[in-house]
């Protein structure tokens, strides 16, 4: 369970929607947004009877860089009766350019920390090649090959992409959640959706898109990803109907606090 701390996942139905192909894809400009999910058991997989818990989400437009800061907090029942408390918290600071980004991630069970990262990332020019220095779990520095996107500008990619009608692609990211260096994030859009009336009137006048994303080792030669997700984003980045697989067990997410954060420019 490493990825307790990944941009908004969710895992979605695999039942392939054709995409009705755009013209040309509208530029992205995400959201400063702070969000607040509720999260839910969909299912154990015979290791967990019970599992509940919530995931705060806030992105910072600074101007020159987003600050997005992540806490993740899950209670668990398995089937042999233990419970288990994991709390995540995730802290970047992304340019806009590309070019770096700053982590920090610490993950605890039962209040002992279990997982730790920390450094920075810079790219020779926005796209890669570029080096990944950690400071924990241990001073390390890995290449990060290129066409590496940090989370922010991943997710307008992946937005970016699902407009324009594509209906597979894959873009190699790093998000610092490991010290493993960049994995290969392999996309399927799955619907896109006119905008609509709800809850959130800043979000209903947008269009949004479905997406599945599995996320392969660089180097590994698993058949299988070592972690999916799938999520509807507003093209403004604000995502919905979340749905997280953790490989134990499946939990899903929904939008139950939203608001729109001013810029700092």
């Amino acid at each position: 369970m490493r990825r307790l701390a990944v941009l908004l996942p969710v895992l979605l139905p695999v039942i392939l929607l054709a995409l009705p192909a755009a013209a040309a894809p509208t530029a992205v400009k995400l959201a400063a947004h702070q969000a607040l999910y509720r999260l839910t058991l969909v299912n154990g997989r015979d290791q967990v009877i019970g599992a509940t818990g919530t995931m705060g989400y806030e992105v910072i437009d600074a101007c020159r860089s987003w600050k997005v800061r992540q806490r993740l907090d899950i209670s668990v029942s398995g089937v042999d009766g233990t419970e288990t408390h994991l709390v995540t918290r995730y802290v970047t600071t992304e340019a806009k350019d590309g070019r770096t980004f700053r982590f920090r991630m610490t993950q605890t069970t039962n209040g002992a920390i279990t997982s730790q990262t920390q450094g920075e990332a810079r790219m020779e020019r926005a796209g890669g090649p570029g080096i990944a220095d950690y400071a924990k779990p241990e001073v390390k520095e890995v290449d990060l090959p290129p066409g590496t996107l940090f989370p922010m500008e991943h997710t307008a990619e992946v937005i970016r992409a699902a407009e324009a009608g594509r209906k597979f692609f894959t873009l190699p990211i790093f998000d610092g959640t490991d010290d493993s260096g960049a994995e290969l994030s392999s996309i399927v859009p799955l619907d896109r959706s006119a905008p609509s009336p709800g809850r959130w009137k800043d979000l209903a006048a947008l269009p949004s898109v479905v997406v599945h994303i599995a996320f392969f080792g660089l180097n590994t030669t698993e058949m299988l990803p070592e972690y999916e997700v799938g999520m509807r984003y507003w093209t403004n980045g604000v995502a919905n109907a979340l749905q997280m697989d953790f490989g134990d067990f499946v939990m899903a997410g929904k939008l139950i606090g939203f608001r729109l954060l001013p810029s700092r420019c």
